[in-house]
C-alpha cells in the first residue's frame, strides 16, 4: 500500500521520581542509544525521513491522527511505536475517533466500548468491584487498559472528555503491552497541546433524566515553541428511567508543550477525574428461570449507596531527535486512584414460615456489596526509534525499556443498618464461618413494590482495614523491527521480555504473603503483501502471558483472576499462555477516505488457572488445568463512502469452546464441557454508525448496536445457565451548523425504548440494564 511514513505528535509525559531500579533503567537506555548510533553510522543508503505531521484539510480542533476530510477514519495510531499507518499494520486495530465518539452521544468509556463488536461487559465478584470491566474476544481485559501506551492500573471509572481517539487492538499484543492482553487491549490517546493553532470550544448540553454537561477544550499557542491546552468537564445525569441512580463527573486535563531546541521537546500533562455515582445494579432473573428477567423492577438503590473514583495522574515526556533517522522518546508517569463503593443488589427470597405478613411467600430482598481500593503507580518508558537500510531493506527499529511499580491496596467497609431487617438467617460457609444474612424485602405479601424502597436499610458506613496489599514491580525490554523488502512485501518482528517481582499480602480467607518472581517471553510476527498501492493481505502470529494473581482487585478469588493455590503452590504455577493466528486484508479505497478490513482469527489460551480448590490442585499436581479457544471473523468499514456519507461499521462472528477443564459444579461433580462456550461471550455482535451530510449546514445520523445472547459466569470458565438475551438498539442524532462558530446537535438514545441487558452475575442475582430512551441537546460554540 502507499507508504506514507509520518511521525505522530509526541505523546510524552512524566513526574521525576527516584526508584530502586532507576539506575538499571537509565544505564540500559544509554546502551540502547549507543548501539543505535553505531548502527546508524554504518548505513549508506538514503534514510527514511520521519517528517513532522502537518495539519491539512482539518479544522483546528480535529483529531490530528484522523484522515484529512474523513473524521471517522484514523490514519495512524496515537502510539508512535506503530510506525506504519493503520492500513499497513498486520493486526486488527479498531479506532474510534473523537468525532465519532462525540456524535454517538456516549461519554463514559464503558458505554463506548460496550457497543463495539467483539466486546462485552462483565460484572465481577462482589458487585463489579470498583469500576469498568471489559471482555474482548471472550477474554478478560479489565487490566489491559492503557493511556498513551502506558498501563492504567486498577479498576476505575473512565471518561472520554480528554480523549483524542480510542484504539482497540484485537488479539494478544504483549510486544507493545506486556503481560495480559489475551483478547486484546484498549489504548486511550489523550488530547495534547499544539503550537499549530489556537482554538477554544465550549460544549453545553441539556437533556432528559436531568442531564447536564458542560465542557471546555482550549488550545493556546503562546509562541512558536510553547503551547498549553486545557480540557475541563462537569456533568451530571440520572441513569435513564432508573432515578434516583445517577452519575456525576468533574474533570480537568491540562497539557503543555515546549520545543526547547530544534531537536528537543517536552510535553507535560496532568489529569484529574472525580466520579461520583449512585449506582444501579439493575434487575435479576425471575425465580426458577435462567432466561426470564424481572421487568419493570424499580430502582432500589439506597440513599447512602455510592461508587466513587478519584484519579490524579501527572506525566512528563521528552523527545530528542539525534538526526533524521534516530529519535529518543522518554515518558514518566505517576498516578494515584482512590476507588470505593457500597452498592445494593436484589436477590430472590422466600419469606420464612414464621413471617408475620405472608409466611412462605416469594419476595425480593436487598443485598450488600462493598469495598475500597487505593492505587499508586510509577512508570518510566524509553523508546528509541531508528531507521536503517540493511541489505537493501528498509528497517524501522523500535527499542524499548520500561520500568513500572504498581501498588494496589484493597479493603472493606463496615456496614451497620439502622433499620430492623424483616428476617435473618445464619448459614455456615466453609472457609468463612458463620454468615448472617439480613433480609430487607422490597415487596409486600402480594408481590407489590413498597414505597420506601430507597431507604429500606439505612446503613451507617465506616471504612475499615485492608484485606489485600498487591504490588508488581516490572522491568521490560522489547525490540521491534518493521522491514520493507520492496513495494510488495514487508515484515513486522517483535520480541518482549518482562521480568517481575510479585507480592500480595492477603488477610482473612486464604491469609498469607504470596510472593514470587518470574520472567515472561512473548513475540509477534506479521507478514504483509501489498497487492497494489491500496490493498494488502497479511498473516500474523502473536503470544501473550497472564500471571497468577494478576488481577489487582480480587485478592485470592481465583475464578476472577486472583490468586490460585496456597502460598507455596503459587510459586510453582506457570503463567497462562495465549497464541493468536490471524489472516486478514485491508483495502484503503476512495482516495484513502474509506478503509475496509476483514480478518479471520483463532486465539488459543492454555495453562489456564481454574478455581477448583487446594486439595484438587495437590491431587492433579498442577494449577494450570484449563484450555479454551476462540475463533471467528471480523470485518469493518470506516471513513467516507461519499463526501456526504460517513460510516463506522464493524461486525464480529465468533465461536468459543472450552477444550479442557477441571471445573466442578457446586456439588463437586465435574462439569460437562461438550460444546460449552466461554462465559460472558456473545457469538455475534455488530456496530453501525452512519452519518449523512444532507446540506452544508444539516447532518443526520443513526447508530445500530447488536449483540447475540450470552451466558454469565467467571472468566475463562464454561458458560453458566443464566442467559443475557440478544438485543438490537437504535440511536439517532442530527446536527445543525448555525454559523462558523455555533453548532447544535441532538442525540436520541434507544429510540424504541427497548428493554435490554448488558451483563449479569454468575448466579443470576443481578443483571445490568441498558439505558432506556433518552435525549440530549448539545450546543457547541467555538471562539
Amino acid at each position: 500500500m502507499k507508504s506514507r511514513i509520518h511521525k505522530p505528535v509526541l505523546s510524552l509525559r512524566k513526574p521525576i521520581i527516584a526508584h530502586s531500579k532507576s539506575a538499571l533503567l537509565l544505564s540500559t537506555t544509554a546502551l540502547l542509544v549507543s548501539a543505535s548510533i553505531n548502527a546508524n553510522a554504518q548505513q549508506n543508503d538514503e534514510p527514511i525521513v520521519l517528517d513532522t505531521m502537518h495539519i491539512e484539510e482539518r479544522t483546528s480542533d480535529t483529531n490530528p491522527y484522523a484522515e484529512a476530510g474523513a473524521p471517522y477514519k484514523a490514519k495512524i495510531s496515537g502510539d508512535s511505536r506503530h510506525v506504519k499507518p493503520l492500513a499497513d499494520t498486520p493486526q486488527t486495530i479498531s479506532v474510534l475517533t473523537q468525532t465519532a465518539i462525540q456524535e454517538s452521544g456516549k461519554t463514559d468509556l464503558s458505554e463506548i466500548l460496550a457497543a463495539q463488536p467483539g466486546i462485552t461487559l462483565g460484572t465481577g465478584e462482589n458487585g463489579n468491584a470498583f469500576g469498568d470491566r471489559y471482555i474482548i474476544r471472550g477474554h478478560e481485559a479489565r487490566s489491559d487498559v492503557f493511556v498513551d501506551g502506558l498501563r492504567d492500573p486498577g479498576m476505575t471509572t473512565r471518561e472520554s472528555f480528554a480523549v483524542e481517539q480510542i484504539e482497540i487492538t484485537k488479539g494478544p499484543s504483549s510486544t507493545f503491552a506486556g503481560r495480559g492482553t489475551t483478547g486484546g487491549a484498549i489504548n486511550a490517546i489523550t488530547k495534547q497541546a499544539s503550537t499549530e493553532y489556537n482554538f477554544n470550544k465550549l460544549q453545553a448540553g441539556l437533556g432528559t433524566d436531568n442531564y447536564r454537561r458542560i465542557a471546555l477544550d482550549s488550545n493556546i499557542k503562546i509562541n512558536d515553541d510553547t503551547a498549553i491546552r486545557a480540557n475541563l468537564l462537569y456533568s451530571e445525569k440520572d441513569v435513564p428511567d432508573r432515578a434516583p441512580a445517577d452519575k456525576e463527573r468533574t474533570g480537568i486535563a491540562l497539557s503543555g508543550s515546549y520545543q526547547a531546541t530544534e531537536k528537543l521537546n517536552f510535553i507535560a500533562d496532568y489529569y484529574y477525574l472525580d466520579a461520583k455515582d449512585s449506582p444501579d445494579l439493575g434487575s435479576l432473573h425471575t425465580p426458577g428461570s435462567t432466561t426470564e428477567i424481572v421487568k419493570n423492577l424499580p430502582a432500589y438503590v439506597q440513599n447512602e449507596d455510592f461508587l466513587n473514583s478519584k484519579i490524579n495522574v501527572a506525566t512528563l515526556s521528552l523527545g530528542y531527535d539525534f538526526n533524521d533517522t534516530l529519535r529518543l522518546d522518554n515518558t514518566t508517569r505517576y498516578g494515584t486512584t482512590d476507588n470505593g463503593y457500597v452498592t445494593t443488589g436484589a436477590i430472590n427470597a422466600t419469606r420464612s414460615d414464621t413471617d408475620p405478613i405472608a409466611p412462605g411467600a416469594a419476595a425480593i430482598s436487598l443485598d450488600n456489596h462493598q469495598g475500597w481500593q487505593e492505587v499508586d503507580y510509577f512508570v518510566n518508558q524509553s523508546n528509541i526509534f531508528m531507521d536503517a537500510n540493511i541489505a537493501n531493506t528498509k528497517n524501522q527499529f523500535v527499542f524499548s525499556i520500561e520500568y513500572s511499580d504498581m501498588n494496589v491496596t484493597n479493603g472493606n467497609y463496615k456496614l451497620t443498618a439502622s433499620n430492623t431487617p424483616d428476617d435473618s438467617v445464619t448459614t455456615f460457609y466453609p472457609g468463612y464461618g458463620d454468615y448472617t444474612r439480613n433480609y430487607y424485602y422490597i415487596t409486600d405479601g402480594n408481590g407489590n413494590y413498597l414505597d420506601n424502597i430507597n431507604s429500606k436499610i439505612g446503613r451507617q458506613i465506616t471504612k475499615i482495614e485492608q484485606d489485600s496489599d498487591f504490588s508488581v514491580e516490572t522491568i521490560s525490554l522489547s525490540v521491534m523491527d518493521t522491514i520493507t523488502f520492496n513495494e510488495h512485501w514487508s515484515l513486522f518482528l517483535g520480541l518482549r521480555v518482562d521480568s517481575f517481582d510479585y507480592k500480595n499480602e492477603i488477610s482473612g480467607r486464604n491469609a498469607g504473603l504470596y510472593d514470587y518472581s518470574d520472567t515472561l517471553f512473548n513475540g509477534h510476527i506479521g507478514l504483509v503483501y501489498n497487492i497494489n498501492d491500496d490493498a494488502n493481505v497479511y498473516a500474523t502470529y502473536s503470544t501473550s502471558s497472564n500471571i497468577n494473581g494478576g488481577e489487582s482487585d480480587v485478592g485470592s478469588s481465583c475464578g476472577y483472576g486472583g490468586l490460585c493455590g496456597n502460598t507455596q503452590q503459587v510459586k510453582g504455577s506457570k503463567p497462562e499462555q495465549t497464541e493468536n493466528i490471524e489472516l486478514g486484508s485491508k483495502w484503503n479505497v476512495l482516495n484513502d477516505k474509506l478503509l475496509l478490513t476483514a480478518a479471520i482469527f483463532q486465539i488459543t489460551k492454555s495453562d489456564v488457572m481454574e478455581s477448583i480448590g487446594d486439595s484438587d490442585y495437590e491431587a492433579l499436581g498442577s494449577l494450570n488445568t484449563g484450555k479454551n479457544r476462540v475463533k471467528g471473523i471480523e470485518v469493518s468499514a470506516v471513513g467516507n463512502i461519499t463526501e456526504e456519507l460517513s460510516v463506522q461499521f464493524g461486525a464480529a462472528l465468533m465461536d468459543s469452546e472450552i477444550l479442557e477443564t477441571e471445573a466442578k459444579d457446586r456439588s463437586g461433580n465435574p462439569v460437562d464441557i461438550d460444546g460449552k462456550p466461554l462465559a460472558n461471550f456473545a457469538d455475534n455482535s455488530a456496530y453501525f454508525q452512519l452519518r449523512y451530510q444532507a446540506t452544508s449546514k444539516f447532518a443526520v445520523g443513526s447508530i445500530v448496536t447488536y449483540s447475540s445472547e450470552s451466558y454469565v459466569g467467571q472468566p475463562d470458565s464454561p458458560a453458566g445457565n443464566y442467559e443475557i438475551p440478544s438485543y438490537t438498539v437504535l440511536d439517532l442524532f442530527a446536527s445543525y451548523k448555525v454559523n462558523e462558530q455555533l453548532n447544535v446537535r441532538l442525540n436520541i438514545g434507544n429510540v424504541t425504548d427497548k428493554d435490554y441487558y448488558l451483563a449479569g452475575y454468575r448466579n443470576g442475582a443481578f443483571v445490568y440494564i441498558g439505558n432506556a430512551r433518552n435525549a440530549q441537546l448539545t450546543v457547541e460554540y467555538g471562539f
